[in-house]
């Protein structure tokens, strides 16, 4: 077998490899001037070159982990102030609770109070109204609870009300800033609210009770109106009590009286026609027949709107207090709540005085 005989072209290269040229380039270096010291610079130089690296990528590394640090602590900034503010929400919890679980002790304590003071009263006999007896009022029956839990409560309004009226004479006669002043007149303003409020409660009880102002001093059932005072007469008595009233407040108040005898005309107006259709029906059919259960059963329901009657004398009230806390500065409302506790304090002595009097002998 004739083959074509394979001739190899010996390179040059497989017999001596060539120097790596990065090596051929040290050598030179090392050979260059032959001077010794010549290769020695420049082996400092590369060690030089190679710390400066070094350096710079420490310096680089380290700025990085502060970045990183940096970074990793703002989350942890962050979670500390949802704990300390999670851990103060919960303190103001507790407070809150505890203040409402005292609060709920305090009203235990009173309604075992009001329940044992009930008690005595039921044993003796007696009726709350004014300190009469049941006798007294020209009837007999068990003691209505409602009022006789009503009339204690205002026991302790009227106390707190004596308080609060010397203590707005002080602040006055002090000259307190108008923050401390602000406080007090809202304390004394919620305090009337606070009366209504047990007013309301105790018409759902005895009505006529409440309008007939039996729990009052006999001075102030003289000018009282649907179980209370008629505003636009109060507005009367404290104007000329306030401090200097601008053009503009004497005009305000002057439409607030306005209106306030406007709304107790309407009032007024609706009561007698309440009065004339209970009249009508109590004296419906042929009076002298001793029948009068239908009748009477009608003017019954007829006389559930009397509850109304004083709710909205009461709402009136109300408004007028806080429009005038509104018209007024701070210090003329603080002076003019001051006139209006004094005006009742004069009712009552009045009235003192008057059940005192030295009688003539008939």
């Amino acid at each position: 077998m004739n083959s074509p005989s394979t001739q190899f072209v010996p390179s040059r290269r497989m017999g001596i490899y060539e120097p790596i040229p990065q090596i051929g380039m040290w050598g030179e270096n090392f050979k260059s001037n032959g001077n010794p010291h010549t290769s020695a610079s420049v082996i400092v130089e590369v060690d030089n070159k190679i710390e400066n690296e070094s350096e710079t990528a420490s310096h680089e590394m380290l700025a990085s982990s502060n970045k990183y640090d940096q970074e990793a602590t703002k989350p942890i900034d962050k979670i500390q102030r949802r704990l300390a503010q999670n851990r103060e929400a919960a303190r103001k919890s507790r407070l809150r609770k505890k203040a409402y679980v005292q609060q709920l002790e305090n009203s235990r304590l009173k309604l075992i109070q009001l329940e044992q003071e009930l008690e005595r009263m039921r044993q003796q006999g007696l009726y709350m109204g004014s300190g009469l007896e049941v006798g007294h009022l020209g009837f007999s029956g068990a003691v209505n609870s409602g009022i006789a839990a009503f009339e204690m409560e205002y026991g302790h309004w009227m106390e707190e009300q004596n308080r609060q009226i010397c203590e707005l004479r002080n602040a006055l006669n002090a000259h307190i800033g108008d923050i401390e002043l602000r406080i007090l007149v809202e304390s004394s303003m919620s305090h009337y609210f606070e009366l209504f409020r047990m007013k309301s409660t105790a018409a759902k009880a005895d009505v006529f009770y409440v309008m007939s102002g039996l729990w009052k001093t006999s001075a102030e059932r003289f000018f009282s109106w649907i179980g209370g005072f008629r505003p636009s007469e109060l507005l009367k008595v404290l104007v000329p009590q306030l401090d200097s009233l601008t053009d503009q407040q004497f005009l305000e108040v002057c439409n607030l009286k306005q209106s306030c005898q406007q709304a107790e005309d309407a009032l007024s107006q609706g009561l007698e026609k309440l009065q004339e259709n209970v009249s009508a029906t109590v004296a419906a059919g042929q009076l002298g027949e001793g029948s009068y259960i239908p009748q009477v059963a009608t003017a019954m329901e007829k006389l559930e709107a009397l509850v109304s009657f004083v709710n909205q004398a009461d709402h009136l009230r109300q408004e007028t207090l806080q429009q005038m806390s509104r018209l007024l500065t701070t210090r003329q409302a603080a002076r003019g709540l001051l006139a209006l506790g004094e005006y009742f304090q004069r009712l009552r002595a009045l009235s003192t005085l008057w059940a005192t009097r030295p009688c003539e002998p008939a």
